[in-house]
């Protein structure tokens, strides 16, 4: 039989049973569908994510440092108690050290001894002494520990001598690694024992030698009282410190007025900036709030700009509520100099963060050797939200292939009914001499068209379903490769669960077939 005539063939038997085909393929339908759109979901929670991310700064890193010293509260101490008589009394308590340090070396060394004094330790008699220190042995008075040959001796001395080795050699090893530990334990004791304020300074060092970044700025943050505007008391709001810079790297936008300058900066003007929610909850709107005073710790601040809604974070601070004000005067009028500011670096590409905190690490190390910083990037958070996606993408794509399988068993099961109703048919195709693979490969490639047909439906109907989610807030993103990978599924799934009724119709016999009612 001619391919062409096969194809006619498949193609008369689902053309006959139309209905019948449609029906076997609802669940290839709609697993077909299924498969689209928890593709389509999958790309458009990624670009949503990428989107976000990109809109949040996903390549800043902030790094800051924590102080695990000790704070000076003055609180009693002995070594404080010591400092302090010495303080008094001078010169006679280092005399009284003193004499103790001459005294104690001399007890060791050239003190009294019980040779000089004539003394036995323990009542012991000279002759004991001898015994213990030069007293008889073996090869000296001609005795030997029972049952021992005059030629054990020297192998017992070389085992003594061998044990004692691997003793001194095993005491060697652990001492060395005891002092490894120990120097390990004196160093993390020693990090971030120092008070380290990071600077302007620091920020110059790392743009000039951390590589791979588009800008860096530093920043700090305290809560203080603002009254002013519509407020009827005073209300604590977040009070940031920043730079010029500091606008820029976060990527904040103007809506009335400008930002923080370097002069404002320099010379500790009392300026600030709102965010767009701090504008409205002081002045009712930015036109308002713009060129307008506030107090902030009952000191008078001219309001220079407003910021643009941003919804966002930036090293910790929300800009949205917060008030931004000089660097230095942010010091000088409310902290002093006790803040714990947060140097954020912005790295070019998302994927060469790690590269950035490493080149930044290795410049910080240089100034502070005894200090350890600590290193936040939204990338790692990017990633989180990607590996969720992922994990959420992964069970529709398991819910996709359960559909799959059902609608498998479905074509399978019709497939099976097609053969009983069609016994005399593959009885009189056996007659005249068609092979057992050519009726095999007829059922098959009739299972498939079915599951084709059922894949071009789904597609189609993923088509219409994905605009209707957009009206959800669901992003749906379809794509060519999504819509092959459903026809892919849909061939494959109708192909494996058509061979084995296409066996069993192989097999018939051919008396048997043509007897069948």
């Amino acid at each position: 039989m001619r391919v062409s005539e096969l194809l006619r063939l498949v193609w008369l038997n689902i053309n006959q049973n139309k209905f019948k085909s449609i029906m076997t393929s609802i669940g290839i339908v709609v697993g077909a569908a299924t498969i689209v759109l928890v593709m389509a979901i999958g790309r458009g929670g990624q670009m949503d994510i990428a989107e976000q991310f990109a809109e949040l700064n996903a390549g800043a890193i902030d790094i800051s440092y924590d102080y695990a010293g000790e704070e000076e509260e003055g609180g009693f101490s002995f070594g404080g108690l010591r400092q302090m008589f010495g303080a008094v009394f001078g010169r006679g308590l280092d005399r009284s050290d003193a004499g103790a340090a001459e005294q104690r070396p001399g007890e060791a060394a050239g003190g009294t001894m019980p040779e000089a004094a004539g003394e036995m330790p323990g009542g012991a008699a000279p002759e004991d002494m001898g015994e213990a220190a030069g007293g008889a042995m073996p090869g000296e008075t001609g005795e030997m520990p029972d049952g021992a040959a005059p030629g054990d001796t020297g192998e017992a001395a070389d085992a003594a001598e061998g044990a004692e080795d691997g003793q001194a050699e095993g005491q060697t090893e652990q001492a060395a690694e005891d002092e490894t530990q120990a120097q390990t334990s004196i160093v993390d004791e020693r990090l971030n024992q120092e008070n380290i304020i990071l600077t302007q300074e620091d920020v110059e060092d790392i743009e000039r030698f951390v590589t791979g970044i588009t800008g860096a700025t530093i920043s700090y943050s305290t809560r203080g009282t603002v009254e002013g505007g519509e407020l009827t008391s005073g209300q604590v709001y977040t009070i940031a410190g920043v730079k010029d810079s500091y606008a820029a790297v976060s990527r904040l936008t103007m809506a009335e007025g400008y930002f923080i300058t370097v002069d404002a900066d320099k010379a500790k003007e009392k300026v600030c900036v709102l965010g767009a929610s701090a504008a409205q909850e002081i002045f009712g709107s930015t036109q308002e709030a713009a060129g307008s005073e506030l107090y902030i710790d009952d000191r008078a601040y001219t309001v220079i700009g407003v910021l643009e809604q941003t919804g966002t974070v930036s090293a910790g601070i929300s800009p949205d509520t917060a008030v931004f004000i000089p660097y230095e005067t942010g010091i000088k009028y409310i902290t002093g100099e006790s803040v714990s500011p947060v140097i954020t670096v912005v790295a070019e590409d998302v994927q060469s963060l790690q590269d950035v905190i490493d080149d930044a690490e290795t410049v910080l190390e240089e100034n502070y050797s005894t200090a350890e910083f600590t290193f936040e990037d939204s990338g790692s958070k990017m990633e989180a939200a990607e590996s969720s996606n992922a994990i959420l993408t992964m069970l529709l794509s398991a819910m996709a292939a359960i559909v799959f399988i059902v609608g498998g068993i479905g074509i399978m099961n019709v497939l099976f009914v097609s053969v009983k109703e069609r016994t005399n048919e593959i009885g009189i195709l056996k007659a005249i001499g068609t092979s057992r693979f050519i009726i095999l490969t007829e059922f098959l490639i009739e299972s498939a068209a079915i599951s084709l047909i059922g894949g071009v439906i789904g597609v189609a109907l993923s088509l219409v379903i994905a605009p209707v989610a957009g009206h959800y807030d669901i992003r749906t993103e379809v794509s060519a490769a999504a819509c092959l990978t459903a026809l892919g599924f849909a061939v494959l799934t109708g192909t494996l669960f058509g061979i084995y009724p296409a066996w069993k119709a192989s097999r018939l016999e051919p008396v048997e077939a043509l007897n069948e009612e």
